[in-house]
């Protein structure tokens, strides 16, 4: 039945969420300190498919709740961030480029202020969005395993560099989406305090 794990804290979903944000600091020592790529690599992609997971576990175990909604999402932007701060600092990516996916992630949880103050749900998912983050997150191990020492680090270097740059093309591009349409809501709907009697 729906609904009945919705105040649940131990769940599947939200146990694989935890073990990802314990991952985090894990990643940064294991990369910046240890310089262990070999296992930040594996810590990276066990990462991508723990996210992948809990979503799908959420749904087919009927165990979604309020806790796994703020929690999932916190992480994966904790991971992003942290990964490309990470990844800026070992010279593996430019900063700018970094500092275009933080800019654009900060610009529209500025948005989000638009729908609360008209009490209206957060804009729909643009899929394309999820295509540009699944690019992104799969750009990191790649370019992580071109500095490794093994046949393929020539490849993971341009594969990366590739997906590197389609995704953050097609993420600005979502984020000028969306911000398009939290201005056209913006003109549309007053704000609730602002609504006539």
């Amino acid at each position: 039945m729906r609904g009945v794990f919705a105040d649940r804290v131990l769940t599947v979903p939200n146990v694989l969420s935890v073990l990802r944000l314990l991952g985090v600091p894990l990643f940064l020592w294991l990369l910046l300190i240890a310089r262990a790529d070999g296992w930040a690599f594996a810590l990276l992609i066990a990462s991508g498919v723990t996210d992948f997971l809990d979503g799908k576990l959420a749904r087919l175990l009927d165990q979604s709740s309020r806790l796994g909604a703020l929690l999932d999402p916190f992480v994966d932007r904790l991971y992003l961030v942290t990964t490309l701060a990470a990844f800026v600092i070992r010279g593996l990516m430019p900063w700018w480029v970094a500092a275009i996916l933080v800019g654009r992630d900060l610009v529209l949880t500025a948005t989000l202020s638009v729908y609360k103050r008209r009490e209206l749900p957060p804009p729909e998912v643009i899929y394309l969005g999820k295509a540009a983050t699944f690019a992104l997150m799969s750009a990191l191990p790649w370019l992580l395993a071109g500095e490794m020492d093994w046949a393929a680090d020539g490849f993971g270097r341009a594969f990366g560099a590739a997906l590197l740059i389609w995704g953050t093309a097609v993420y600005v591009w979502t984020g000028v989406l969306y911000t398009g349409r939290a201005i056209a809501v913006a003109r549309a709907i007053p704000a609730v305090g602002h609504r006539a009697a």
